[in-house]
């Protein structure tokens, strides 16, 4: 039988995302010297080459694809040990580190943890903001147990590494300057601002979000002005400097400060005919969504998630 190096199987892994035995070897906080030689030992166990030069580069073999395949089982295995051995040990204690974009903090993950210190106050969660497609990488490493992101930059559900759940399907509704002819306009629909300044980050998620959701109603937006904080975008849609489209997550979320959420100088327009949304997930490392800790977050996150939309339903 084959000896399987658990350590040398998530080196190899490592490589197969990373590319190159440098990057591996940065990731992991090794030397290239260190990182070839554990491969190599790895090959010599399984009897199987597992790397070919390709160029000045090395890729894995059909064999070492093939290893892999049956070692994402085993890392999963491992992670429903762990999950198992953290219930029978903590119990009701413990701690999660849930890594979160700005917006689902105070929309999602501040609602949670206040229901998790009524019903579960021995169990602890530390917040971490990252942006959305920061928090996979944190995933990945380790840094967190459970990551909210955007659906849009996100694995896909079939990446063997993670668990997904889809949390909610937040709105995007348009802010215009309320004196703007437009703002009182019935059935307001996005291609009726085709023509106006646009006002949205220069890059990330929300640039491509609003850029996909202006190209879906037929036009490319024009982009004004860039900015990534929400007081500083509804601050310049209130000067009349542009329109923006904002997640109503953000806003009921308090994202934005009191005074400008759909306040004086901005008028939020429900943009019921287009209906533009970003879907938001939770992500788990696969088979770690069986701790007893990390499922009752995710039990906390979707009853947040339910009193979001619900509370978005009122709202016409």
């Amino acid at each position: 039988m084959a000896d399987w190096d658990i350590k040398k199987l998530r080196i190899l892994r490592t490589l197969q995302e990373l590319g190159t035995v440098t990057a591996t070897a940065e990731a992991l906080h090794m030397t290239p010297s260190a990182v070839s030689q554990q491969l190599t030992g790895l090959a010599r166990q399984l009897g199987v080459t597992l790397l070919e030069a390709h160029g000045r580069r090395v890729r894995l073999t059909d064999a070492a694809h093939l290893v892999l395949r049956h070692a994402e089982a085993v890392f999963a295995q491992l992670e429903r040990a762990d999950a198992e051995l953290l219930g029978y040990l903590q119990g009701e204690a413990g701690q999660v580190r849930v890594g979160a974009f700005s917006t689902a903090i105070p929309a999602l993950v501040v609602p949670a943890v206040q229901e998790l210190r009524r019903t579960h106050p021995g169990l602890a969660v530390v917040v971490r903001e990252a942006e959305a497609e920061a928090a996979y990488e944190l995933l990945a490493e380790g840094s967190v147990d459970l990551a909210l992101s955007l659906a849009a930059h996100a694995p896909t559900p079939r990446d063997p590494k993670f668990s997904r759940v889809s949390l909610l399907a937040d709105p995007l509704d348009v802010a215009l300057p309320a004196g703007h002819p437009l703002a009182a306009e019935p059935g307001l629909r996005l291609a009726d601002l085709a023509n106006e300044p646009w006002i949205f980050g220069s890059s990330g998620p929300w640039s491509q979000i609003t850029t996909t959701a202006c190209e879906s109603a037929g036009f490319v937006p024009e982009q004004a002005h860039a900015a990534a904080d929400w007081g500083a975008i509804l601050a310049m849609v209130a000067a009349g400097m542009g329109v923006a489209l904002v997640p109503r997550m953000a806003m009921a979320g308090g994202a934005a400060p009191r005074a400008e959420r759909g306040g004086a100088g901005v008028a939020l327009r429900v943009l019921h005919a287009d209906q533009p949304r970003r879907h938001v997930v939770a992500a788990a490392r696969r088979g770690s969504e069986g701790a007893p800790g990390l499922s009752r977050v995710l039990a906390a996150l979707r009853q947040a998630a339910t009193g979001q939309a619900q509370g978005e339903a009122h709202i016409r």
